[in-house]
């Protein structure tokens, strides 16, 4: 039987309340934590460091996974490990020596994933399907939480479900931007398993147990 996780994004959560909405996702049934760390120069936007994982290492025991949208992030590794991270992601568009980057990663203890924007092509990701813990397929242009999800993900999730299973990789396929009651069922046929949820489950009108629940229900 297939496992599935909903991993939520920490991005769309009020900061001011921080360990409550983290606590408030966990106790709803929440799987992971994914923090969005972005520098101002691979993506327009500047959110957070190794500190914000150790306070969420500090407010929760799940597994935090760190997507790592900045520019040489071999230069943080070993910060964000030690900071409390699960696993880490990294970009094909930002790492020239992925087979390294992925090698440092697992040296240091933590899940090593491959992610890839929009733009790029899977044949970009193949060679490192093997080598990855976790693959991520970005449905938006990273940058900001809330952007209206790309439909041409689906397609690109599909052909790395089949690549994936072709190599018996037991590798989480996951997908992230715009994942909602209405997009993750079609994610969900295309093969992924783990669906990161920024405003769904934060921004929820009903709050964020039922946020939670809905896509729970999905699953």
């Amino acid at each position: 039987m297939t496992k599935y996780v909903i991993s939520s994004s920490i991005l769309s959560a009020d900061f001011t309340q921080l360990g409550k909405q983290i606590a408030e996702a966990e106790a709803a049934g929440v799987d992971w934590l994914h923090v969005d760390v972005m520098d101002g120069h691979f993506v327009p936007n500047i959110t957070m460091g190794p500190f914000i994982v150790e306070w969420c290492r500090k407010a929760s025991k799940l597994p935090l996974d760190v997507h790592l949208m900045i520019e040489k992030p071999e230069r943080y590794l070993e910060a964000f490990a030690k900071a409390g991270a699960s696993g880490l992601t990294v970009h094909v568009e930002t790492c020239p020596d992925m087979h390294n980057t992925l090698k440092q990663i697992k040296a240091l203890g933590v899940k090593a994933g491959v992610v890839l924007n929009p733009p790029t092509p899977v044949g970009v990701v193949e060679p490192y399907l093997v080598e990855a813990d976790l693959v991520l397929v970005m449905s938006v242009n990273p940058g900001y939480s809330g952007q209206k999800f790309m439909p041409e993900a689906i397609d690109k999730v599909a052909q790395i479900r089949k690549k994936l299973d072709a190599l018996g990789s037991s590798a989480w396929l996951e997908v992230d931007g715009g994942i909602d009651a209405t997009t993750l069922p079609k994610m969900k046929e295309a093969g992924a398993t783990a669906y990161v949820a920024a405003t769904a489950i934060f921004k929820n009108p009903k709050g964020i147990k039922e946020g939670v629940r809905a896509l729970r229900s999905l699953l």
